[in-house]
């Protein structure tokens, strides 16, 4: 190679990228790889399953009764209720939505109040019409969060969180769990609503090219 980057006279010259042709377009960037999708472990992720474990030790709390034990599972109910709350929010601020954590973060919602209202109506605190009215929203929103989930996830709305709050409250005093019903009835119209319009909408990524 001479001075000035010119190769020596006979020598072959490095190839040089194709132009394209007057009036011809400039052919399009390689596609960058996509970049990896977040692990399986991760925070969100570990606050689900700690919620799933929590339901045993809850359901164990309610049945030893006294009301030291009530207050234990009523501490309990609440902790997993905050994980509830935190598992969602750090997901989708920090990238860490999975396909495990779409599926597993509703089945942990609905074990934990599903243990919790079958507990109190077969220990005779609850009125069983009252635990069939809740689960049957708590079962059809989750339906209807797996029936939208290729086109979006619908986050937690404010009256689903009242909802919780209620149903906490409501493991200790029993008269506002008809607050708890009407919320959880209103609520699960809305989730309804959203899921439709949701559902609308073209899958995530359709018109994305190949």
């Amino acid at each position: 190679m001479l001075p000035g980057g010119e190769p020596p006279h006979g020598a072959a010259r490095p190839a040089q990228p194709a132009l394209p042709a007057p009036g011809q377009p400039a052919r399009p960037a390689a596609p960058r790889p996509a970049l990896p999708g977040p692990g399986l472990v991760n925070v969100a992720n570990a606050l689900t399953v700690l919620r799933l474990a929590l339901v045993p030790v809850f359901v164990a709390c309610l049945l030893a009764g006294g009301t030291g034990w009530r207050v234990a599972a009523l501490v309990v109910f609440g902790v997993a209720s905050v994980t509830d709350l935190l598992d969602g929010r750090l997901a989708r601020s920090r990238g860490l939505i999975t396909d495990f954590g779409k599926i597993a973060d509703p089945i942990a919602d609905k074990a934990l109040t599903g243990a919790a209202l079958v507990t109190l109506s077969a220990l005779g605190e609850l009125a069983w019409w009252v635990t069939v009215v809740i689960l049957a929203r708590e079962i059809s929103v989750t339906l209807l969060r797996f029936w939208v989930i290729r086109r979006g996830v619908i986050a937690a709305s404010r009256g689903g969180k009242l909802k919780t709050l209620l149903q906490v409250v409501a493991m200790v005093r029993e008269a506002v769990m008809a607050a708890a019903v009407a919320v959880t009835v209103v609520t699960g119209i809305d989730y309804a609503v959203r899921a439709v319009r949701l559902r609308r909408r073209p899958p995530a990524g359709a018109g994305a090219a190949p």
